[in-house]
């Protein structure tokens, strides 16, 4: 048989539980909750009766929840004993008062503010992640919230993060609140900003965090076959050949062929701030990426930075030659329409696809043949 101390430590350990305080605090399906207490013995109340009645006594005196108490016949007692055979919590709220602990109680008196005050696409995130939510203020969860809701893929514009000012932001804002800046935009955008790292995905002025994949695909360029070079430096220091092919994913080199006097830069993703280096404008240049929305709108930004870079296998005709079974659904559609950047027949592609159930082709599901055939045609064209 169980006090409600006991229980109540139990009570405190399973709110630590991300499944368990997730489904509670939202499910009304696990309500009422019907906690077990177990009976006395025979044996228990012949050899400690004041035992027996100290227990009786404690949930007696009870007020959270409703204690169901069942008739019980013992051989030493001449009549039924009524003893608690279960606790009864019907809310978060008797679930936290039941658990009597400090922390359990700040924390969900914490949860409650703080969920009236952000957006509900955030309320299952903050509830799940105890500790990357109660390791600062208030005050920054509230405000990391706000602030992801006016963030959207490239609104940085190419300016550092710490230079960013909305939503009441410091510039140290995103120093501090990092990870969960990321968590909250992730939900938003399906995952991307972890997948492409943050000042990728926001088209931040990366300050040394995001390296690139470099190939030399002529073989004689560089002293390596592959480099891993920081965008940044990109911006300064030329590479060597005539031509450049700029590739979205990384998981696309082995898709490329042996080029003359050409270099790769692979996996920049939203991150083209680098394009605006003087030195490119002296190499032909070509861009590949998905043909989805979010490739579409890297195209175009791509274009902004460098006016004539040559799109490969990024139009009509590449999309309805291998989309059947090889396309699929885009999780999350760029929510940036180009208004720049894009040919109008790329932007019918855009419109096209933004309204198709599977309306994405990723680069690593053109056929090999395919990727050949269009970088040699680049390279072999004037």
């Amino acid at each position: 048989m169980k006090s409600p101390a006991e229980l109540g430590t139990k009570l405190a350990r399973q709110w630590q539980n991300a499944d368990l305080r997730e489904q509670r605090l939202f499910s009304a399906d696990s309500w009422p909750l019907r906690i077990s207490i177990g009976k006395p013995t025979g044996r228990g109340i012949a050899e400690d009766l004041n035992k027996v009645r100290q227990h009786l006594q404690r949930w007696r005196s009870v007020t959270v929840g409703k204690v169901v108490w069942q008739p019980q016949r013992f051989r030493s007692a001449s009549e039924e004993v009524e003893v608690p055979a279960s606790w009864v919590l019907h809310s978060p709220s008797e679930w936290v008062a039941a658990a009597n602990n400090a922390e359990v109680r700040s924390e969900y008196q914490s949860l409650n503010r703080l969920v009236s005050a952000i957006d509900k696409r955030f309320h299952r995130m903050v509830i799940r992640k105890r500790r990357l939510v109660f390791d600062r203020p208030e005050t920054q969860v509230i405000q990391s919230a706000r602030l992801a809701t006016c963030l959207a893929p490239g609104c940085a514009e190419g300016r550092p993060l710490r230079a960013l000012s909305m939503a009441g932001i410091d510039s140290k804002f995103f120093e501090r609140n990092r990870q969960l800046i990321i968590q909250m935009l992730d939900i938003l955008f399906d995952g991307q900003a972890s997948e492409q790292g943050l000042e990728a995905f926001l088209g931040a002025e990366d300050e040394g965090n995001h390296w690139l994949l470099v190939a030399d695909l002529d073989g004689s360029l560089l002293p390596f076959s592959q480099l891993r070079v920081r965008a940044q430096e990109l911006r300064y220091k030329a590479l060597p050949g005539t031509a450049v092919l700029i590739v979205e994913n990384e998981r696309c080199l082995h898709q490329l062929p042996d080029l003359e006097n050409t270099t790769a830069i692979l996996g920049a993703g939203l991150n083209l701030t680098w394009m605006q280096a003087a030195w490119l404008k002296e190499k032909r240049v070509a861009y590949w990426g998905d043909i989805d929305t979010w490739g579409l709108a890297m195209l175009a930004r791509a274009r902004q930075y460098l006016a004539d870079v040559q799109p490969l296998l990024m139009n009509q005709k590449t999309f309805e030659a291998f989309s059947d079974g090889r396309a699929i659904p885009e999780p999350q559609r760029s929510e940036q329409i180009p208004e720049t950047g894009l040919t109008s027949a790329e932007m019918q592609l855009f419109n096209h696809i933004l309204n198709l159930p599977r309306g994405r082709l990723e680069q690593e599901f053109l056929p090999q043949t395919a990727v050949y055939g269009a970088v040699l045609d680049w390279s072999h064209s004037d």
